[in-house]
């Protein structure tokens, strides 16, 4: 049975528009106009038990809203959801005892206390054992180099090691449906790295199923096969993040060396496509895919090529470019 199941869920938002100065307050209390705004439309997908699933977007693209419906803070304006056989929204205590959401840009950790005291705390109310608690605490800490800091209160724990004691704090109950809202939001490269190991390894484990959103398209490639892409509350993309770039990119980078470099300068290659990098050593131009066979051909046949390498255009680059549509 799959763990996650989503079919045409929705989420509207009614607001308030205010009108602006004294008057508009007032007229405001004898009528008001409300605005409709549609976070989620009809998505649906389904996830299989231990996937560990990207879910990109733009930012108001409606990631978070649909976490936090499939974690129960939310109710949906229609359609339906199941998590472990649970409704999310039902807060069943079988259910609640089973996930986990970690937002990137909320605490849970005590601000003026340690963070061993915060992981107490849940230890109680998941009614975790003191044997149980030490071992998971030990193990996490360890691999995430933060053993040392667990008696430091947290508002002196660095952005990276609090970031890495709220993902503890997340996983000591070791759920099996986790929800990750940018968890390196923030980060250095280095602390970026070791949280992304840790997910892998975690995952490959105890086969949490894990949905993640990120902004960075490290985090993705490092850990994600799948993605689900959502733009403007609907769901634009779900397939393998390897199958983005044949459907989305239109073109390839090829990449020439040449002997005689008066030859091979941009303007020259400018009729083969786009010339996007140059360096003494090498050209590398944008050929449209339907054309790299032809182009690659006449570059042989007419410079003095020495090396030619194709490449597919950079994720980031294509996920950038479905965001800019």
């Amino acid at each position: 049975m799959p763990a996650i199941e989503v079919a045409s869920l929705s989420k509207t938002f009614r607001t308030y528009k205010k009108q602006p100065g004294f008057m508009g307050a007032v007229r405001g209390l004898v009528r008001r106009k409300y605005e409709q705004t549609q976070a989620v439309k009809e998505v649906s997908f389904t996830i299989g038990e231990g996937e560990l699933v990207g879910f990109l977007g733009p930012n108001g693209a409606g990631k978070t809203t649909t976490l936090k419906m499939l974690s129960g803070l939310l109710y949906p304006t229609s359609g339906s959801a199941r998590v472990l056989g649970y409704v999310p929204w039902e807060r069943n205590d079988g259910y609640r005892r089973q996930f986990a959401l970690l937002l990137g840009q909320k605490n849970q950790l005590w601000w003026d206390l340690p963070a061993r005291e915060t992981l107490e705390l849940n230890s109680k109310i998941y009614g975790i054992s003191a044997s149980d608690v030490e071992s998971r605490v030990g193990e996490m800490t360890e691999l995430l180099g933060v053993k040392d800091k667990l008696n430091v209160s947290v508002r002196e724990l660095s952005l990276g090691e609090r970031a890495k004691m709220e993902l503890i704090a997340s996983l000591l109950h070791q759920p099996r449906v986790l929800f990750l809202d940018e968890p390196t939001i923030g980060l250095d490269v280095v602390s970026q790295k070791t949280v992304r190991e840790f997910l892998r390894r975690y995952n490959a484990i105890h086969k949490t199923t894990i949905l993640l959103t990120s902004h960075y398209m490290a985090d993705i490639k490092e850990l994600c096969e799948r993605v689900i892409i959502i733009d403007h509350g609907s769901i634009f993309f779900d397939g393998k993040l390897s199958e983005v770039v044949d459907r989305f990119a239109d073109s390839k980078l090829v990449t020439i060396h040449c002997e005689a470099t008066a030859n091979c300068s941009a303007s020259e290659l400018g009729k083969y496509g786009e010339v996007v990098e140059q360096t003494p050593a090498a050209i590398t131009i944008k050929v449209k895919r339907e054309r790299v066979i032809a182009v690659c051909k006449a570059l042989l046949d007419e410079l003095s090529v020495t090396d030619i390498d194709i490449q597919e255009v950079p994720i980031e680059e294509v996920i950038r470019r479905i965001f800019a549509r």
